[in-house]
């Protein structure tokens, strides 16, 4: 970790003069950059301190600002980072994924030290209905579009398994957004069927992060938009904070990604029924320099998120959503609601936005924003490019129990003739 470094600096900050037997602390604006210093400490900073044992507890002050609470990235600047150890000697826990609108198991504030995050891929080549009478061969991983959420906290290291069943007939690999280095992984990934392989990075940036499928050359957009994508979140160990620092906790998180498929069409305008995986990568390359979508979905496919399988809140309930969208751009709206809180580009050391209406996220990136529910009924969760939305299909709907309150909104008389 890079807590010690901050350490240092503070210690070099401390001109000590050993007159009268006296250390006398001086350069107090040099460890401003320490924002959450209580007013105690800084007040230890303003005056004398004797002896050593005052010295050693200003040093201890400062390792548990920089490694805990010390405002955006805990400490140094994010470009003088610096790490050690490659995580062999860590306690290693088993992630199990869970298919989306799900997220896994996981703890909102991290317990104990870092620890290595166990996760387990098999690849997935399945013809899929994205829409009524329109199908696809889906690219996967673990056989969902998008693939699971992968939850840890900053620090971690996240181990995967990518396992390419012999029974596939493409190859694959794996590019993490979070991960620094060989192409996010994807250098080191690459497996053809019947083969497996197993590495490791550090998830040292929190924030939510997309991942997918980069073969190399075309075949990473047409694995891309066949659906071989999904989202990891990497949590600050201390938590989720609001607009003013306080740790703010959700009742319950949910997971929707907007899907961008490119469907070839045969002679006849209508959409081609292709046999094989390989197939659909020859016919695909043409449909996709169109730029145009054949379908845009929310986790997969059309009405993935509406009647049976809608979501689900209660009034009171504060819920966490983790969107992505890995080509395209988009922009999310809860009709009937807001973002209370929106990590700008899903990255959790920025200061959340608060009160928008509509957020961004650009393609190749995800985001999160947190909405406590105050009014029951149902909500539509949708694409803001309205057309996207109800012509094609990128919207959910959440459906929320509860008591009214006529403090927000009241219907003071129903429809009628209208009066003179």
């Amino acid at each position: 970790m890079y807590c010690w470094k901050s350490v240092k600096k503070v210690i070099n900050s401390i001109i000590l003069g050993m007159q009268n037997g006296n250390l006398v602390v001086v350069k107090k604006l040099e460890i401003t950059y320490f924002n959450s210093i209580n007013q105690k400490l800084i007040k230890m900073m303003e005056n004398k301190i004797k002896g050593m044992k005052a010295l050693m507890l200003l040093a201890a002050a400062a390792f548990l600002v920089s490694c805990g609470g010390g405002g955006a990235g805990g400490g140094d600047p994010v470009v003088d980072r610096e790490y050690s150890g490659d995580g062999d000697d860590l306690e290693r826990v088993k992630q199990e994924m869970v298919a989306p609108p799900m997220v896994p198991e996981h703890d909102q504030v991290a317990k104990g030290g870092p620890k290595v995050v166990e996760v387990e891929f098999e690849i997935q080549e399945k013809k899929m209905e994205i829409a009524p009478g329109d199908s696809i061969w889906a690219m996967t991983f673990n056989g969902s579009v998008p693939g699971p959420l992968i939850v840890v906290h900053e620090g971690d290291f996240v181990e995967l398994t990518l396992k390419n069943p012999e029974t596939n007939s493409l190859e694959h690999n794996i590019d993490f957004h979070a991960a620094t280095g060989m192409m996010g992984g994807g250098d080191i990934s690459i497996v053809s069927p019947g083969e497996q392989v197993t590495f490791r990075f550090r998830a040292h940036r929190a924030g939510t992060f997309v991942y997918h499928c980069a073969p190399g050359g075309m075949m990473t957009p047409m694995h891309v938009v066949s659906g071989m994508n999904g989202a990891i979140m990497v949590l600050p160990r201390e938590g989720l904070k609001d607009e003013v620092g306080n740790l703010v906790e959700y009742d319950k998180a949910y997971y929707v990604v907007e899907q961008d498929y490119y469907l070839p069409k045969d002679e006849d305008g209508k959409y081609k029924n292709i046999a094989t995986a390989n197939e659909s990568m020859i016919e695909m390359e043409k449909s996709i320099r169109t730029l145009i979508p054949s379908h845009i979905v929310f986790n997969g496919r059309r009405n993935s998120l509406t009647g049976k399988n809608a979501l689900t809140a209660k009034v009171g309930e504060k819920v966490l959503f983790i969107s992505a969208q890995a080509n395209r751009d988009t922009r999310m709206h809860l009709i009937g609601g807001h973002a209370d809180l929106y990590w700008p580009l899903g990255k959790f050391h920025n200061k959340p936005y608060v009160d928008l209406e509509t957020w961004n996220i650009p393609g190749g990136s995800a985001g999160a924003a947190l909405y406590k529910f105050r009014e029951p009924g149902d909500y539509t969760f949708v694409n803001h490019n309205l057309i996207e939305a109800i012509a094609f299909g990128a919207f959910a709907v959440v459906k929320v129990e509860g008591e009214w309150d006529d403090a927000l909104m009241k219907e003071v008389s129903k429809a009628g003739p209208i009066q003179n």
